[in-house]
């Protein structure tokens, strides 16, 4: 196997590897307050960048559109989101956070935080900003690529 192939496999196992072990630790998190990824993913969504069409918010959590109406119904029914459907165009349908909702995220998000930043502390300040940039690169090059 030539150097390249061998550097971009060992490359694939330790995201890989590294985005299971910060995700477990995540979801562990989340699963104390009776959500999954998905659910606080799209929970998240809607507190930071407030209502949004169901049809587009799996694009923004990367889950398909079937999905993300399961998760809706679960969150409408946990209390914490709402549907409206767009007085321009009724097929539009708006999933909207509501006040238990934003309660909730207040509640939870900080100490979430704190987890993700605990889950990643192997890094300095400095490699976290340079990984970061990197692997911006790197989706945006494999995103492009997939089409």
């Amino acid at each position: 196997m030539n150097e390249t192939r061998k550097d971009a496999l060992d490359l694939y196992i330790a995201l890989s590897r590294a985005s299971e072990w910060v995700n477990a630790h995540g979801d562990r998190d989340i699963r104390k307050h009776g959500l999954n990824r998905t659910e606080f993913g799209v929970l998240e969504l809607l507190y930071h960048k407030g209502s949004q069409a169901i049809q587009q918010i799996g694009g923004k959590v990367l889950m398909s559109s079937g999905n993300i109406t399961y998760v809706v119904d679960k969150l409408v029914k946990k209390e914490y989101v709402i549907r409206n459907t767009s007085s321009e165009d009724r097929r539009l349908v708006f999933a909207e956070i509501t006040e238990k909702g934003k309660a909730f995220i207040e509640d939870v998000f900080p100490k979430h935080a704190e987890v993700i930043e605990g889950a990643v502390a192997g890094l300095t300040d400095e490699e976290k900003r340079v990984a970061s940039g990197l692997l911006k690169k790197l989706g945006k090059f494999a995103q492009e690529g997939f089409k």
